[in-house]
């Protein structure tokens, strides 16, 4: 499948439980845990090739068919704010930093959009409805702490060393070792002020997560098999502490 399909693939996927949440429910027990995962990530640590690994895996062991997990992205920006019915070029005005708040007050005033305020709820709406559905992987925009408190999510964050990220980097963009530098720089410091901005927290706790991953020592399937072994336990865990709440 090319990226291409695959994309439309997935928006088709997210189309049908959006719409009709209820269809992916219905052979679910109200005892079973819904799973999705959450991934935090350096710029360069690896986190599109980890979900393009863990899709078809966990299609496999979780036995979900084609029409299984879904893995968002650069696109998830884009699908929570179609999801609303809102224009997708506003994706240009919610980067995963605080834009200029002229720009942002000149949007607002000429019509361009709501307040940011009210997309970043719409859009903090949308991601936790996705987790409801299940079958997700997100990357990015806080959703490890917008889903917090929705069981069988899995959180991981994803690190390497700052060399071997530029090498990623300059390779993927074919530019230079400083220019992959100046973006990583860029774009670390903007998911930080972020996450501090919308929620008060510092992205780089690992007592947020439940798995740090240092991709400079695992390539993407190891780290693929051990994401699904972490899922499998936490699902374990969860269906355990259900029937021990039932039965008590």
């Amino acid at each position: 499948m090319t990226p291409h399909t695959y994309l439309e693939h997935s928006l088709s996927v997210l189309h049908t439980r959006l719409s009709d949440p209820a269809r992916s429910q219905i052979h679910r027990t109200s005892s079973e845990t819904i799973p999705f995962i959450t991934i935090s990530r350096e710029t360069g640590a690896g986190a599109t090739s980890l979900g393009q690994q863990l899709v078809p895996l966990l299609n496999q062991e979780l036995d979900e068919g084609a029409n299984g997990w879904v893995f968002l992205d650069k696109d998830l920006l884009t699908q929570a704010l179609l999801h609303h019915q809102l224009p997708a070029q506003l994706a240009d005005y919610l980067p995963e930093d605080r834009i200029s708040e002229t720009k942002a007050a000149i949007g607002e005033l000429m019509g361009l959009h709501p307040s940011l305020w009210q997309l970043e709820e719409q859009i903090a709406a949308a991601i936790l409805q996705l987790a409801h559905v299940g079958r997700v992987i997100f990357a990015g925009r806080g959703s490890h702490h917008i889903t917090r408190s929705v069981p069988g999510g899995l959180h991981l964050r994803l690190i390497a060393s700052l060399d071997q990220r530029v090498t990623r980097m300059a390779s993927a963009l074919l530019c230079t070792r400083d220019e992959a530098l100046a973006l990583i720089e860029k774009n670390d410091l903007a998911r930080r002020r972020y996450v501090r901005a919308h929620f008060d927290q510092d992205l780089e706790d690992s007592h947020h997560y439940d798995l740090v991953i240092n991709t400079d020592r695992l390539q993407p399937a190891a780290a693929a098999r051990i994401v699904v072994t972490a899922l499998h336990e936490r699902l374990r865990s969860h269906r355990e502490q259900l029937h021990a709440a039932l039965a008590g």
